[in-house]
């Protein structure tokens, strides 16, 4: 039996020093990209690498009866203020552990043993999914493509995470 469409409603945050909504090609992306599948942007967001505005921002979307996911981009390198993963990690009630291992591996193909020092990760939270994308665009477009799209995607075989975040199993 075929499963419909279903159209989700999603937040996207960009963990940044320097970017503005006028500059944030990366949030961007995730954006049209998003409705192009035919989902909703309900909220959007630009934050500082803080870990506690991150965690205010996500924590008041997992909140939300209207917010299914959150994709975030930015703050999972090295760097001193790259704080994504402290920042997400412990609102996590459960790690999507073979994202950040998949994300790496389609990774790899793309910018070679550079990959390892990307800390993607995904977890749920309040029946939220949260995916966590470094900065790059590049890195966006690899995430989106080639994992969240599908997974976001209700038709997807043989599983997708639209039945966790929708309730109807």
């Amino acid at each position: 039996m075929s499963q419909a469409a279903v159209s989700l409603n999603i937040a996207v945050l960009t963990v940044s020093d320097t970017r503005t909504v006028a500059d944030d090609k990366s949030g961007q992306y995730l954006v049209d990209a998003l409705k192009e599948a035919g989902h909703v942007l309900v909220d959007r967001a630009i934050v500082k690498d803080d870990i506690y505005q991150q965690r205010a921002v996500v924590s008041d979307w997992i909140a939300r009866d209207d917010v299914q996911a959150v994709i975030s981009t930015g703050g999972t390198g090295f760097t001193g203020r790259d704080s994504t993963p402290e920042a997400l990690s412990v609102l996590f009630d459960k790690t999507v552990d073979g994202f950040g291992e998949l994300f790496r591996q389609l990774s790899y193909a793309e910018i070679g043993t550079a990959t390892i020092q990307s800390r993607a990760l995904a977890g749920f939270a309040n029946s939220t999914v949260i995916f966590c994308l470094p900065g790059s665009t590049g890195a966006c477009r690899t995430g989106w493509q080639k994992i969240i799209r599908s997974q976001l995607d209700a038709q997807f075989r043989p599983c997708n995470f639209v039945g966790h975040l929708t309730g109807v199993l």
